[in-house]
């Protein structure tokens, strides 16, 4: 038997998401953060399972201090032609279910919902390289509040082993002062 192959859909979303992302973000006032504020972000990215799905870690720090991690799992269901989201993050965001998602031109909607209402989870991919990401948030589906938006900006990672030579380098500098 012929294993499955990758379709044109799962290609298009390792092309738009795989990467190492930078951005900034403004979280509106909520009941989950009555101050709002802004935040920066660093998205990594990767393509897995053969190119079935891309697999995300996600940090976002606020006062130059880690504010909320998440790690998400994206798919294309090509049996029922849509896309599939499962996230888990540092604030016990697990649902039992993926979040189901359409593309529709420049953006990627995925829909939720749970105890606290509906949420609406949209990238629009602005240029190759850049991506606008907001999340809306509506207790009964009609009226839908923003949650966060972000703009962010494919860049390279800084490796581990890129990190320690540039660790040494300063090191080194500071000596020789």
């Amino acid at each position: 038997m012929d294993m499955p192959k990758p379709t044109e859909e799962h290609r298009k979303l390792i092309s738009a998401l795989a990467g190492h992302w930078t951005g900034t973000e403004t979280m509106h006032p909520s009941p989950w953060d009555p101050q709002g504020g802004t935040a920066t972000a660093t998205i990594d990215a990767r393509a897995a399972c053969d190119g079935f799905c891309v697999v995300t870690e996600y940090v976002q720090k606020r006062g130059g201090k880690v504010s909320y991690v998440g790690h998400g799992v994206t798919g294309y269901d090509a049996q029922h032609r849509r896309y599939l989201q499962h996230w888990s993050d540092s604030v016990g965001g697990m649902p039992p279910e993926a979040k189901p998602g359409i593309w529709e031109g420049d953006t990627l909607t995925f829909h939720g919902a749970g105890p606290a209402g509906r949420t609406r989870y949209v990238y629009r991919f602005v240029s190759p390289g850049v991506h606008e990401y907001r999340i809306e948030v509506s207790p009964d589906g009609n009226s839908w509040h923003p949650f966060i938006e972000g703009r962010y900006v494919r860049g390279k990672a800084k490796t581990p082993a890129k990190k320690k030579k540039k660790a040494a380098k300063k090191k080194a500098k500071k000596k020789r002062k």
